[in-house]
């Protein structure tokens, strides 16, 4: 998995029986400054179909090396891998029209002679959804409780958020910014020398500036019903420009971006996730001490927990699901859920590479 807070690239191995999983390494291959400012150049952004190509092939060879390097560093024999689930790098989303992945799959095939599913998106929105979330089909398969209403909330770039009530009903959308309006203002206060927030320790040292946090959450997406999905295109650059206008110090800029994620997340849950009796967090968002602190204050009646208190490291998370994910399409199984999508009907996801 390689997601928008372009930090890098997270290989999981993974054992699943049946609807058993097992997660039996972990290893995350951070995105040189280079390569991270290359994705940024061909993100939402007008560039030229050579970047856009070239990219594509460079990504496949480091998705390659980061499962060769895991395999190296973890003892694990690459023979003993049967699959490959690769979600891609997303370089543009629009939901429900278009969406676009790159690091070419055929490339990890023949650099690992293992077989390759990539392009998970692209059916969904074939069948008339959004594209996105898909990794609710997981989470259901591993949060389903029938005595507690639980969300899983993954904060990424992107936070996203599946409700599932006790009755086994879901709910899924992207709540709104995660670490990525976060990071990108952190690069910029650090001149580059740092790319997040670490331990929120900037965020703390800052004020929330109410005024403009308010202007932020007037945004009507944060109101419009699900399904929805969001992306770089919402809070890339022009985004972060119109926060710099605002002439605020660059700590208050990140202490307010920070309580943006949490009040967005919290006002997605409280809107439309229905009953929530736990929260279960996951992604880079949960090593913040200030979002996980907004959150609480956020929701006050509801016990937070993170997938590490169920087994699942909380980088790992989402390249454990696109395991499942791949898993599923390699037995002709469908894996988006339409309720979270919006598609007309339940499809196999992606791609194979030989």
């Amino acid at each position: 998995m390689s997601g928008t807070s372009l930090d890098g690239v997270d290989v999981a191995i993974v054992d699943i029986e049946g609807r058993r999983v097992n997660t039996v390494a972990f290893h995350t291959t951070p995105y040189s400054t280079a390569l991270r400012r290359a994705i940024l150049d061909v993100s939402d952004a007008t560039t030229t179909t050579a970047s856009i190509s070239r990219l594509s092939f460079r990504l496949g060879e480091v998705y390659a090396r980061a499962v060769l390097d895991t395999c190296r560093r973890k003892h694990i024999p690459l023979d003993s891998i049967h699959l490959i689930g690769c979600h891609g790098q997303t370089i543009y989303h629009e939901s429900g029209r278009n969406t676009l992945q790159i690091g070419e799959a055929a490339v990890i095939a023949e650099r690992t002679a293992i077989p390759v599913v990539s392009d998970f998106r692209t059916r969904d929105i074939a069948a008339g959804g959004q594209g996105a979330p898909l990794v609710p089909f997981v989470d259901y398969l591993l949060f389903r409780s029938h005595t507690r209403n639980r969300v899983a909330l993954n904060i990424g770039g992107i936070g996203n958020i599946t409700a599932i009530s006790r009755e086994g009903k879901v709910v899924a959308f992207d709540t709104g910014p995660g670490n990525i309006v976060i990071d990108a203002l952190v690069a910029i206060l650090t001149g580059g020398r740092q790319s997040f927030d670490r331990g929120g320790r900037i965020g703390a040292k800052g004020g929330i500036n109410r005024r403009l946090l308010d202007s932020l959450l007037a945004d009507p997406y944060y109101k419009s019903k699900p399904p929805k999905t969001t992306g770089r295109e919402q809070y890339g650059a022009e985004f972060v420009a119109r926060l710099l206008k605002s002439k605020a110090p660059l700590p208050d800029l990140i202490a307010t971006a920070t309580a943006l994620t949490a009040a967005t997340i919290a006002t997605g849950i409280t809107r439309f996730a229905g009953a929530c009796d736990e929260l279960i967090v996951s992604g880079g968002g949960a090593h913040n001490p200030q979002i996980m602190a907004h959150l609480a204050a956020f929701l006050p009646h509801v016990a937070i927990a993170t997938t590490a208190d169920y087994g699942i490291d909380v980088d790992a998370k989402e390249a454990v699901a696109f395991a499942i994910l791949a898993s599923e399409t390699w037995r002709r199984r469908p894996s988006n859920l339409p309720a979270a999508t919006g598609a007309r009907r339940p499809v196999i996801l992606g791609k194979i590479s030989y």
